[in-house]
């Protein structure tokens, strides 16, 4: 009898007999750990080599992710560089653009599970990832004993309770990074940079997903351990990097460019043109501020005239976008907007011949730089003041 109300009891209360703003506690710090075990060991570290880890955090950062999610680095690693490689094409493992967003949201850890078992896959993309004695005789052979170690643990700690401890647990990483990152990511959201894919930011303030959120930001600078460019961002990963390696448990090696201003040039020269293309995401923002600055001030004009300014608003979300990223909806307003106000569509032109300069594959460097000089005199003789500023600050460029 008295084993029976002590087992019970444990069933009850678990052996902490904790609260429950004690277990809700328990599991947001458990599940933290995890999103930053996979951002900063799976994605920066081993699938992008943006940082270098030390021996202790690396070995952590595995056992941790054995027991919170089964997940083995060489098919997290490979599955991640092919995304890379192959993003929104047919062979993209977990496209929203190719799968549709319902199935990469729901269906994510599916889609995971489906190329994890492609062993070209692993061939190809799952190079330089660990292969010593633990990795190969637990991690990866015995890879879902882990979560069932931890599925005990939370038994015995809360009772009954940890087996929905559990399932938040487990649930964690299939719906934010499969679900979320991989689908919304790709799907809805801001976006700073005018990457060649339509990977977006989620939020600016993502404590939750580790900083995984801010995904246009790394699709734009892929190799980069921190992730945040605006001053409004916050990457928390990167606040534990910079943390880890203060104590030197980490290394840094890449960080986001950053344009560098010098005095203003009499001309553009092949220094420029180094500039430009070095930091072509970074001159096209702020080329895309200036342009929607520019459509601004014309609606203003507009609503001064009391006139219908519907189009207008609608084009101007998009006139900054590369044509192919410009949904066929929004493509009759940009055509009436550009045919109705000269300003925009001169900017969406020069526009346009600016990032051929990187694009062209069959110019020399010299004919290049010199294409650059007559586009900045160009925009510099139109008349438009926001082409003007803009020549003037791409001649203080430096790579």
């Amino acid at each position: 009898m008295i084993f029976f109300d002590a087992a019970l009891d444990w069933l009850a209360n678990g052996l902490l007999n904790a609260s429950w703003w004690q277990i809700v506690l328990y599991t947001l710090v458990t599940t933290h750990i995890t999103i930053a075990s996979v951002t900063i060991y799976l994605h920066r570290h081993q699938a992008h080599r943006a940082m270098d880890l030390h021996a202790i955090p690396s070995h952590f950062f595995r056992f941790w992710l054995w027991l919170g999610t089964g997940q083995v680095t060489k098919e997290w690693v490979s599955i991640h560089r092919k995304h890379h490689a192959k993003c929104e094409t047919a062979e993209d493992p977990h496209s929203p653009q190719a799968y549709g967003i319902k199935k990469v949201f729901w269906e994510g850890a599916e889609l995971y599970r489906a190329e994890s078992k492609n062993k070209e896959t692993m061939t190809k993309y799952g190079h330089g990832t660990p292969n010593d004695w633990i990795e190969r005789n637990l991690y990866t052979r015995y890879s879902w004993q882990g979560v069932g170690l931890m599925m005990i643990i939370n038994l015995a700690l809360f009772g009954a309770a940890g087996l929905a401890v559990w399932a938040v647990q487990m649930a964690w990483i299939p719906v934010t990074a499969a679900g979320i990152i991989n689908g919304i990511g790709h799907y809805w959201g801001y976006r700073n940079f005018e990457a060649p894919d339509a990977s977006t930011n989620i939020s600016p303030w993502g404590i939750m997903i580790g900083g995984e959120e801010l995904h246009n930001n790394h699709h734009t600078y892929p190799t980069s351990a921190k992730f945040s460019v605006k001053p409004y961002e916050f990457d928390i990963g990167w606040i534990y990097i910079r943390a880890m390696e203060k104590v030197g448990l980490a290394t840094v090696k890449k960080v986001p460019p950053k344009l560098l201003l010098g005095s203003v040039q009499p001309v553009a020269d092949e220094k420029t043109l180094e500039a430009l293309i070095a930091h072509r995401y970074e001159v096209m923002a702020g080329f895309a501020r200036e342009l929607r600055r520019a459509g601004k001030a014309e609606i203003e004009v507009l609503q001064a005239k009391k006139a219908d300014v519907s189009v207008l608003r609608a084009a101007n979300r998009w006139l900054h976008r590369d044509d192919d990223k410009v949904p066929a909806t929004a493509k009759p307003h940009i055509a009436q907007a550009r045919a109705e106000h000269p300003v925009l569509d001169k900017m969406v032109t020069m526009r346009e011949e600016l990032r051929q300069m990187w694009l062209t594959t069959t110019a020399s460097r010299e004919q290049l730089a010199a294409d650059l000089q007559a586009w900045c005199h160009r925009a510099e003789e139109s008349g438009i003041a926001a082409l003007r500023e803009f020549s003037m600050k791409l001649r203080a460029a430096r790579a």
